[in-house]
């Protein structure tokens, strides 16, 4: 009878084995912690917007697929720099990355046409109306990758040490501005002055510049209301970043994973222009009862001359992007009606 005894333990190790596997393939997606991994590239320091954003993006989806993905979030350059970050994903360098497209405006044309003076108001309505502009005309700057979401600033607005109420005021002021703000500050006669944001405070100190244009939430994050006493609202233009993946790490993930993702898109730019808005809204109202900074509100008509020295900067947008195929005329009239839409 000893060759039966032996047998028994082989049938029950097999039962065994069909039951772990039925288990095994009746779970749910996830139960096998963190199976998926990714990484997530960003570029600026973590505690800014674009990053902020990382970090809900990672909980959320990491929480929705039960574990089943894990992501891995590397802010401040530490995997990608900005102007690397759309052919370091394309190669694979990260699975995930955020980038400005404002940084590569000849490579991201139709969605750089909402950084156009147009008047979007804030950042919830930028990040849904590029989010539409995007789900429309699917450029082909993006043909080589899964983008995930998109969003946008806040709009960028005068900050500086001695009031504008006019554009007599404004007449050759330095101010500290980034690349695409500088054409706008020619045409209303200031001075663009570019530099790293984390050097503005001692140029504002030493006087080198006498203020910057940017979204406000600096007034506080950096302290710019100590030395900024006067904010002049422009709500001028918005910079549109994209969060974008690696096309082969897209196509490896489960459908239940990609439909996770893909749920995600309109919701997580919405919320990250809400929270942008929030975080301005937080920032100015320090800034007006802590420091004492008058918000200067320009009346109607001086607003319609303000705009009307930045028309030009949309007319040559148009006649670019024209010659080079683009409907642009129809693309600028998508921005306005979809900013009327989302206001």
């Amino acid at each position: 009878g000893e060759p039966k005894m032996k047998r028994k333990p082989d049938a029950r190790l097999t039962l065994c084995l069909v039951v772990c596997l039925m288990t095994f393939l009746l779970m749910p997606i996830g139960a096998v912690a963190g199976s998926i991994s990714l990484s997530y590239a960003n570029f600026p320091p973590a505690p800014t917007f674009p990053c902020v954003q990382m970090e809900r993006w990672k909980t959320e989806v990491e929480k929705r697929t039960n574990g089943a993905v894990s992501i891995k979030t590397y802010p401040g350059g530490t995997l990608l720099g900005a102007k690397e970050m759309m052919d370091g994903v394309i190669a694979g360098q990260a699975d995930i990355g955020n980038l400005c497209m404002a940084y590569q405006p000849g490579r991201f044309i139709v969605t750089n046409a909402t950084s156009l003076p147009l008047g979007i108001p804030n950042a919830r309505t930028g990040s849904l109306v590029l989010w539409d502009l995007y789900k429309k005309y699917q450029p082909e700057a993006f043909s080589q990758v899964k983008v995930l979401t998109m969003f946008t600033t806040a709009p960028a607005n005068i900050m500086s040490k001695t009031a504008v109420r006019s554009l007599d005021d404004i007449q050759g002021m330095d101010l500290r501005a980034s690349g695409g703000a500088a054409q706008i500050l020619k045409a209303w006669g200031a001075n663009q002055v570019g530099m790293p944001m984390s050097a503005t405070p001692e140029a504002l100190q030493k006087g080198v510049v006498q203020g910057l244009f940017s979204s406000l939430e600096v007034m506080k994050d950096l302290k710019f209301a100590e030395s900024c006493k006067y904010v002049t609202m422009t709500d001028t233009v918005i910079y549109p970043f994209a969060v974008v993946m690696n096309m082969d790490r897209w196509n490896a993930l489960p459908p239940e994973v990609q439909k996770v993702i893909e749920d995600m898109g309109t919701e997580q730019a919405e919320w990250t222009g809400t929270y942008m808005d929030q975080h301005v809204k937080d920032s100015m109202e320090w800034s007006v009862k802590e420091q004492k900074v008058d918000v200067i509100a320009l009346d109607a008509a001086t607003k319609k001359a303000w705009d009307q020295k930045l028309q030009f900067i949309t007319d040559k947008w148009v006649t670019d992007a024209k010659a080079k195929g683009f409907p642009a005329e129809e693309i600028v009239a998508d921005i306005q009606k979809l900013t009327q839409q989302y206001q």
